[in-house]
């Protein structure tokens, strides 16, 4: 079983393999996108659902440990504090129009941190067909405020996500992220999943990324 460890300062990730076709939201895979090369590390790795089970209870108490509460995205009157968290901490700019994309579409993938009244943590997420036919999960957005990191709050945003994913028969975990953002491949790595691919020049700044990916038994 993986064991989750400290949780990083830095959560952001990616937002390339949407599906989304605007100018904020290139597709890597499609024709026609600024990914012009990729490097292919050809690695496998898989989690079973009971160690996803596992480490979500692990990670659960922690939070709730610090005062720290999971809620599902409900409607809008949170969509603000939302795109003000992410904000902080994106690569790339977003319209909102980016965010609704998402949360309507899939907003039981979205969910949040709450402390007291305050939310302080929130992931955004989507599920779609891929390729083979096999259910894809693809984690968009994820950000903690910075007064609360390191209570274990990103790790388990994403747990409570993937077990959302698995319940709807998802076979598969992707995102983005810098590979200059340590803090958020450590966090990744500690829960699973492995550097799929390199590629170059994925962000409007020239940085490369690396795609992330966990396959689930």
């Amino acid at each position: 079983m993986i064991e989750v460890t400290e949780e990083p300062v830095a959560l952001n990730v990616g937002l390339k393999d949407s599906g989304l076709k605007d100018a904020n939201t290139d597709d890597p895979d499609s024709k026609g996108s600024r990914l012009k090369e990729t490097i292919d590390f050809g690695l496998q790795n898989c989690i079973s659902d009971n160690e996803i089970t596992s480490q979500f209870s692990q990670l659960k108490l922690a939070c709730e440990n610090y005062g720290v509460e999971l809620i599902q995205y409900e409607n809008e009157s949170t969509l603000s504090r939302i795109i003000e968290l992410i904000t902080k901490d994106l690569s790339e700019p977003y319209s909102i129009y980016t965010y609704r994309y998402f949360i309507h579409n899939w907003p039981y993938l979205c969910f949040m941190a709450k402390v007291e009244s305050a939310i302080v943590g929130a992931i955004v997420c989507k599920l779609d067909v891929h390729k083979k036919g096999n259910y894809r999960g693809y984690i968009a957005m994820l950000a903690v405020d910075k007064e609360h990191r390191r209570k274990k709050i990103g790790s388990s945003l994403v747990q409570k996500a993937i077990q959302t994913m698995i319940a709807h028969n998802c076979e598969e975990v992707v995102l983005e992220t810098e590979i200059t953002n340590d803090a958020a491949l450590n966090l990744y790595q500690q829960l699973g999943f492995i550097r799929d691919k390199r590629l170059l020049k994925y962000y409007l700044n020239g940085v490369d990324a690396f795609r992330l990916k966990l396959s689930l038994k």
